[in-house]
């Protein structure tokens, strides 16, 4: 959920210096949640950071005529993440042969999910590891950046009907890997 400054909409914030720190304060733990399951903590803050050093350097482009900063930002995170698009791809590789469990603490009361998790992170990290960029960057926004399929398109600078093939595209995909281990398990 989003706090809105009172009086103060995004454009106004992008438009004042003085004001740029209320973006911040608005939308960096959406984009660091988001960031830190792309590419991990180590990278999630500085991405972030990267992000916002590079709306303030480009606010005076930002189209006020928009509903929200939220997608605009998205996107330059996507583009950020996408430098580290090789470091991505080698972490979940990695988690497909190590079979590391990422889930965040806290969560150790729900044995259940957690082995349930477990068992499907290897598969579920190989899976994402052979999608495609842009299909992956479509289900990871919608999957774990909450935005709707308008806030990806705008995101990503695609079609919306774009947007709906490839989420459709990756999800068959994921469905496919995660199936055979159901068919596994079942045996």
């Amino acid at each position: 959920m989003v706090v809105m400054e009172p009086g103060v909409d995004d454009a106004t914030a992008l438009r004042d210096p003085e004001l740029f720190a209320v973006l911040y304060d608005r939308y960096s733990g959406q984009l660091y949640r988001y960031a830190y399951r792309r590419v991990g903590a180590e990278l999630a803050e500085d991405a972030v950071a990267e992000t916002f050093l590079a709306a303030f350097r480009r606010r005076d482009r930002y189209d006020a005529g928009r509903a929200g900063a939220r997608a605009w930002l998205f996107g330059i995170l996507t583009r950020e993440l996408a430098r580290w698009h090789r470091t991505e791809s080698a972490r979940y590789r990695a988690f497909a042969r190590a079979g590391i469990d990422d889930v965040v603490p806290g969560f150790a009361d729900r044995v259940d999910a957690a082995v349930s998790a477990q068992a499907l992170n290897r598969p579920l990290a190989g899976a994402l590891a052979r999608l495609s960029r842009g299909d992956r960057d479509v289900l990871l926004l919608v999957a774990w950046g909450d935005c709707s399929y308008e806030e990806v398109a705008e995101t990503l600078g695609i079609r919306l009907g774009t947007v709906r093939s490839r989420l459709h595209r990756a999800r068959r995909q994921i469905r496919e890997a995660l199936g055979a281990l159901e068919l596994e398990v079942e045996r």
